[in-house]
């Protein structure tokens, strides 16, 4: 573990936080969303798209993921409780009437996509994506309040429908039914953030009693008892794939599962999360970032050498949330630490912006530093709104 005095003593410059917030919140407000809302939102048809092209930045017509459009009604809902003057529910109100109408199947879960004519072409069952469908009502629950009721309902069936056809004995989900190897992290992951984000909204037991489960689940099977690192693939019994998948611990997790389990272990008062939180912190810091490129990259073994040396866009506002939530939790030169390197990653997460045309950005670094020829995908965006209001948050607002 990093000698924390040392860090602080030699790190004393940083930049004041709260200009480094107020202008990355402009971009969002003043760049991002405004080209989101023109190029990535057909709004008489209620409908987004995959992904904006950088050159002509016109969307394109791949096959809209289920995943994109919870994370596009909470970025615009956001977005607009950060300073964004569009029609925020007017969007969020047209994605939530497309999405039901289009991605709800007749079993009870949500499919995995659909192409430009709204066609399913992807009925595949996904934990990650109902986990961003119960993420989706909860936005719209709160934000919305003609749709509270029709959300609450939606959200009520899909966890009864998860519950009864794929509840784990041991705690959590299973990824198919009959089952299929392997299990995984991340889809729990999103569903604590859903759960917590309904705790916020709902005074149903039934969310604060599945953030726990999911919790417990993090610390007793996700995370390694003797290294402290948090693995993504499992075998039936929750205990790591056997071999080189089954080692796999990526960074961006380790900072995301950190920023979720501080803030669960707050409402708790649980010591155990925010210790485990650490530990996640120290892991994703120590190995995870590319010091030639001041970048966290995709992936680590389990013995925490580099496994994919990849930087993904949303592993930078990953960092900034876990420096963030440790700051709020540690005192002394543990907090002066944490505090030094939110402008670090905030720094990192500017690489992918600021090579970009106007409000988008960049998405696939690789280990030379060059990027990706692609276009700038929505579901990145997710990311970014919730790192910049944790900042705008943190720091107090513009």
């Amino acid at each position: 573990m990093r000698n924390l005095m040392e860090y602080a003593n030699q790190n004393t410059g940083v930049q004041p936080l709260h200009p480094i917030s107020s202008e990355l919140t402009r971009w969002l407000t003043e760049k991002a969303l405004p080209v989101w809302f023109t190029c990535g939102v057909d709004l008489a048809k209620g409908e987004c798209f995959e992904a904006i092209d950088l050159i002509d930045q016109k969307p394109t017509k791949d096959p809209r993921r289920a995943r994109v459009v919870p994370r596009q009604i909470y970025s615009f809902l956001e977005g607009a409780k950060l300073g964004w003057e569009g029609p925020a529910d007017e969007v969020a109100t047209s994605l939530f009437d497309w999405y039901l109408q289009n991605y709800l199947t007749k079993s009870g879960y949500f499919a995995s996509a659909v192409d430009i004519e709204n066609k399913i072409v992807d009925d595949t069952f996904d934990l990650y994506n109902q986990a961003f469908a119960l993420f989706c009502f909860a936005n719209v629950a709160s934000h919305l309040p003609a749709r509270k009721a029709e959300a609450t309902e939606q959200a009520a069936n899909l966890v009864n429908f998860l519950v009864e056809h794929y509840k784990h004995r041991e705690g959590g989900f299973r990824e198919a039914n009959p089952d299929r190897r392997p299990l995984c992290s991340n889809p729990h992951m999103h569903l604590f953030e859903a759960c917590l984000a309904w705790e916020d909204t709902s005074d149903d037991p039934i969310w604060a009693e599945l953030a726990d489960e999911i919790a417990e689940l993090a610390l007793n099977s996700f995370i390694d008892p003797v290294s402290g690192g948090l693995r993504e693939f499992f075998d039936l019994d929750w205990t790591p794939l056997p071999g080189d998948r089954g080692r796999i611990m990526e960074p961006g997790h380790q900072f995301e599962w950190a920023w979720l389990l501080c803030r669960w272990g707050r409402s708790r008062q649980d010591a155990a999360a925010i210790i485990a939180s650490r530990r996640l912190y120290d892991i994703g810091w120590t190995y995870g970032i590319d010091e030639n490129r001041g970048v966290t990259f995709m992936a680590l073994n389990d013995d925490f050498t580099v496994q994919n040396s990849l930087a993904r866009l949303w592993g930078q506002t990953e960092w900034i949330k876990a420096a963030i939530a440790l700051t709020e939790v540690s005192g002394g030169a543990e907090r002066a630490a944490y505090f030094t390197d939110i402008p670090a990653a905030v720094s990192a997460l500017r690489i992918y912006l600021d090579k970009a045309p106007d409000g988008l950005y960049l998405d696939k670094m690789d280990p030379a530093g060059s990027f990706a020829d692609e276009p700038a995908p929505a579901s990145s965006l997710y990311h970014i709104v919730c790192a910049v209001s944790e900042l705008d948050r943190f720091t107090g607002g513009s």
